[in-house]
Order: C-alpha cells, then structure tokens, then sequence
C-alpha cells in the first residue's frame, strides 16, 4: 500500500463513519439537513437562487455503503448550486494582459487548496465570467485525467473558471470542507459510476453526478472527522517519505548489488585463494618476458617504466598472492591512426567510434552505419588492428565501456574516441572487464576531474591507472563465479 492508497482507505473510513465513533449529544444530520434546507428557502426567498424542483428520494440501491444510524444520505445538489464557466475570447488581447483575476482551469486543479491560477485574464475579461467565492469547490469534469483521477479542489482566493471545471457552491459554508473530503474519499466511486467511456475526451455524466448520494454526518462529527484527518496527515507525509526511501533503495539494490561482487572480486573476497595456483608475481615475470620478446622483434615499442606505486597509493588491502600493478604494465595501450571523414563508406570494413563500442559492451552487437574501404584497412592493419582477446575501451562520452574483441571480429576504430590494450595474452581479459566496471575504475577515471567524468580517457591515464592482479587461475575462477552471480542481480533488475 502506498501513501496515496492509505490516505484513500482512511477517506473511506472516514466518509463511512468509521474514523471517529458516533456521539449520542451531537444529535443528528436530520438537524442539519432541516437548516441546510432552511438557508436554501431563503435564498430563493432573496432570488439570490432559483427554485428547483424537489430530487427524487435516494433508493437503497443507490447507497454504495452502510452509514451510522445518526448519518444521513443527502443528494449533492440538495447541498448546494452548480455553475459552469468560459473562456474568454482569445480574439481580443486585452483579456490576457495585465491579468489580476484567478483563471482556474483543469491544469490548476493538482492542488487542494487553490489561491492564484496558472494564468490571470483581465478585471475587463472577468466582467463576462462569475467569480466564486472563498470556499467554492472546483471539480474537473472534462479532461483525459478522468481516466485515472477525480480532481477537485478548494478556492482558498476568489476567482473564476474555464468551461472544463464545474464550480460548487455550497449553501451551508460550514460543510465546505466535510464536501470537499467526502468527494475526495468518493474519487474512486464517482469515476466508476459516472466516467463517460468514450474515444474522445473524457467527461463526467455530469446529470447523475450531481444528483450522487453524499454521506452526510451531525455537524459536530463532521468537525471531527476534519480534525481527526488533519492529525493522522503527519503520519501519511512520514508513511509517503519512508516509502519513498524504500522504493529508492529497492531500485538501487540490484545495481548496488552488482557493484559490490565486483568490488569483493577485485578486493580478494569472491573466492579462495589457493597455493597451488602460484601468486601474481609469476605471471607478471611471464608478461614481462613476453614484453621484451615483442621488443625484441620490434612488434611494440620499447617504452619507459612507470613510476612505482607506492603504499599511500593502494587503494585498499589485497591478497599476499596478488600484485598492485599498473594497467600499463599487463599490455600495450595504443589508439587508430586518423581515418578521415572522407574515406567513411557506406560499406565495407566496420568502422566503430565510441558510441559502436559502448553497444557492443553492453549487448555484443550493434547496428553500424559507418565503414571504411578493405584496402584502407589493410593499409592501417600494417599498425596493427584489433585482435582476439583485446580491450576496446570508450575514451569519449561514458567513458570506460569495454568490449572484448571476439575470434572473427574485424573492424576499425575512430582515434581518441576509442583505446585499445593489445593483451599479450598472460592476463584474462574477461577479469580485465569486470575491473573496468568496478567502483574502483570509476573512482580513478572521475579523480582526473574533481568528481565529474573526464572528458576523454587518455592513452597516458590509462596506462597509469591501478589494477589489483590475482594469479591467472584465480582469474579464471573470479569471472566463473561472476558469470553465476551476476544475472541474479539482472532478475531482480528486471523483477524489483
């Protein structure tokens, strides 16, 4: 049940006699029916009203619920006189200029209480328009929010209305605020038993509307039931704020979920370490091995060492097994080389900017509409081009989207829109995704910036940035324990 479903039930309550008990002193509605009926007569009396004809007797079947033995039921225009309203005439700006009077229409009825109009008309527009006093309850009775809501306010200031909204004047004043929460508590009622069903837009049978049943308690009770409303309001208000907690935390809970087993993966905690499976230091001996064979053939370029990362640096405590390392020791990091606008194709060789290579993090396919010529590709292939088991990592917009390139992938890349780490093949790049994706990469991607995202992700940040490395075996391990884990927080997503 939610805030707005609580207050309704107590409305309910409320207009069924139920939220306050009954007391024999205060008498009974017939009393206050007899004076409703005696202020109506003089009225008429002063021609301030026209006579109408007397409403037919309220049927048993009408009544959609049992009231207390001292209540009466009461037809709505016997409470008070109905008046509709206009626009004025749009042909003629000085209506709309210089506006001091309240124009109420259906958009201004989202409040209960009314005391200045979205727009003002004129003190010569409102010549040709009724203004309703202090007290008067405006209704909505022809809009498209009829097909969910009942609106109806109080006029808490004069003013006048549109031809959208029925004014409600009531003949006891004292009753202004009983009405006004008995139509409110009635809202699901009136939009089941007057709601035109129609293809255009949605009306009231206004006829039978005003002619409703409206419970009607002793004067006295209905003071009550206004102040017993009044005092459980606080309670909704704290109902309506904890529930929005708890909606907010519902939400966040699968995402914050999936944030924290990738932060306990990357922190040692997912999984047991084992002896057997050597430590991180024998495969980083293993990649640099590999690193100086690659020089050594000229594949890669000799580069300088990065600076040591000291303890002040370590993010938090890993494993003994583990490394503190930088992203630029476990590979190459490199960028394309510039593909003009003018050699883009309509076809031909793939050619992916960071917005291509965010879709394929996230779904592993994408629709393409840019391309490059076979022969410039392998002109560019010469360089080198996306292989197996690389990274390709957004450098623009949402930075760090990775994608792990896959055996038959062959495209092309936009420069300083995308990087790539060349993988010697020592380290799982499936492991070096998830790192990607962790709280501690968005951490050092935003430090550059104060807390924002930076608006590129440069070749030299990221061969700088920290990564925690467990041996290879243990890798493996951490992303099969993932791959089981992580579509439960995709159900919960997709079920909250």
């Amino acid at each position: 049940m939610n805030a707005q479903d609580l207050k309704s039930s107590i409305l309910q309550r409320a207009i069924e006699g139920k939220l306050v008990p009954q007391r024999k002193e205060e008498g009974t509605a017939k009393e206050l029916l007899a004076e409703i009926r005696a202020e109506k007569a003089r009225l008429v009396k002063e021609k301030k009203i026209k006579k109408s004809k007397p409403l037919p007797e309220i049927t048993d079947a009408e009544k959609p619920f049992d009231i207390p033995d001292s209540w009466e039921w009461v037809r709505l225009k016997d409470l008070g006189q109905f008046s509709s309203g206009k626009t004025p005439s749009k042909q003629v700006p000085s209506n709309w200029e210089n506006g001091i009077v309240n124009w109420f229409t259906s958009k201004d009825i989202k409040s209960d209480y009314l005391s200045k109009s979205q727009i003002l008309i004129s003190e010569e527009a409102a010549k040709g328009l009724q203004l309703y006093p202090v007290g008067t309850l405006l209704m909505v009775v022809r809009s498209g929010i009829l097909k969910r809501l009942f609106p109806v306010s109080l006029l808490k200031a004069p003013g006048t209305i549109n031809q959208d909204i029925k004014a409600f004047q009531i003949y006891d004043e004292r009753l202004s605020m009983y009405l006004f929460l008995c139509l409110k508590g009635l809202s699901p009622y009136i939009l089941k038993q007057f709601r035109k069903q129609v293809t255009t837009v949605d009306s009231l049978r206004f006829e039978d509307f005003s002619i409703m049943p409206i419970p009607m308690p002793p004067l006295a009770e209905s003071q009550r039931i206004l102040d017993r409303v009044a005092e459980l309001q606080p309670d909704i208000d704290a109902y309506d704020k904890a529930q929005t907690q708890l909606q907010a935390i519902e939400q966040r809970f699968p995402d914050d979920m999936k944030k924290s087993l990738l932060q306990y993966a990357i922190e040692g905690k997912l999984v047991p370490q084992r002896k057997e499976e050597g430590t991180a230091k024998d495969l980083l001996a293993a990649i640099r091995a590999e690193k100086a064979q690659l020089i050594k053939e000229k594949k890669i370029k000799k580069i300088k060492p990065l600076p040591a990362i000291t303890d002040d640096e370590k993010p938090y405590a890993i494993p003994d097994s583990w490394e503190w390392i930088k992203w630029g020791d476990i590979g190459e990091i490199v960028s394309a080389r510039r593909v003009h606008q003018q050699d883009w194709k309509t076809k031909g060789i793939p050619f992916y900017r960071a917005r291509e290579i965010a879709k394929l993090a996230e779904n592993g396919v994408v629709d393409n509409d840019l391309f490059i010529s076979e022969e410039l590709y392998n002109v560019y292939a010469k360089n080198g081009v996306p292989e197996p088991e690389d990274l390709m990592i957004t450098a623009v917009g949402t930075l760090g989207k990775t994608y792990i390139v896959q055996p038959g992938d062959k495209f092309y890349y936009k420069d300083a829109s995308v990087i790539s780490l060349r993988n010697y093949g020592h380290v799982s790049s499936a492991y070096l995704k998830i790192v990607m994706e962790t709280p501690l990469m968005e951490k050092q991607i935003k430090s550059n910036s104060s807390g924002t995202t930076v608006s590129t992700l440069t070749i030299v940040r990221m061969n700088n940035y920290l990564l925690p490395l467990p041996p290879l075996a243990e890798q493996h391990r951490i992303v099969a324990k993932l791959e089981e884990l992580l579509p439960l927080c995709q159900q919960l997503a997709a079920n909250p």
